[in-house]
This record gives structure tokens, sequence and C-alpha cells, in this order.
């Protein structure tokens, strides 16, 4: 009897950070100037300071532009959390190898990094602006 119980325990425990944590998280990004264009590698785009909801297993990158700034750009990263390994750790004390696969395959243990993205777009300076005034070189011969 006492067997069962393990097993029934287990079962219900498969999945614990998939269960607990999920298996999306809600990645903050902060642009400035506050009407930048945010476009991002997976296809999730914005203008301005937004929150995007991304799978927990999925990396991707986030780039801001803005005519007359420079553009910018952060690479999204997983890693294990915490809270995470904490869930991982669980499953494998109590016996969940379904849960320790589940969670590997979802991603649920992991955290994107940075979060929130921070991106402040600088002002192009005027000497680093190209020049639409050029003047054609002169034909007039030096002395």
């Amino acid at each position: 009897m006492h067997a069962i119980g393990i097993i029934l325990l287990s079962v219900t425990l498969a999945g614990c950070a998939s269960a607990v944590r999920g298996t999306t998280e809600t990645v903050s990004i902060q642009v400035t100037p506050n009407d930048a264009v945010v476009t991002t590698d997976i296809g999730m785009n914005c203008v301005g300071s937004c929150d995007i909801e991304v799978k927990r297993k999925k990396e991707f990158t986030v780039r801001a532009t803005k005519e007359g700034y420079e553009p910018a750009e952060q690479f999204v990263s997983t890693s294990v959390s915490g809270r995470g390994a904490t869930g991982m750790a669980g499953n494998i004390l109590l016996g969940g190898i379904v849960g320790v696969v589940v969670d590997s395959s979802t991603g649920a243990a992991l955290d994107h990094s940075p979060n929130p993205v921070i991106l402040n777009l600088n002002p192009i300076s005027p000497s680093n602006a190209p020049s639409n005034n050029a003047l054609p070189p002169s034909s007039a011969p030096m002395s």
C-alpha cells in the first residue's frame, strides 16, 4: 500500500515546475525613446516599451530602432532559475522521472535573462551622421 502511495505522489508531482511555473514567461522590454520600434527574431513586435509572452525554452534577440538614433540590440538567453531548479530537485527526490522529462522538454525550469530587457537608443551625433551635402571635388588646379 505504501508503494502505491509513493507511485501516486510521483505521478501527481510529474512536471512539478510545469504545473507551478508554466511553460511560458512574460519578458518585459523597456525602450528609450518610448516611441522606438521594437522587433524580435521570433516575430513579436511592438512600438515603445511592452511585455511579450515567450515560451520558457525560447532564446531570442530584441532590436530597437528609431530614425535619428543608433539601433540597439540585446540577446535574451535562458538558464535554469532557482525556482526551476527547486522544481526539478523535487521531481528527482520524489522519484518523478516523468516530471524531470516533462520539465526538461517544456523548459519549465528556465527563466529568460536579462528580464527586463532595457534598450536605450543614443541619438546619432552630427559627426556620425552621413552627410547629403557633400561638396564635389574642386576642379580648380592647386598651386
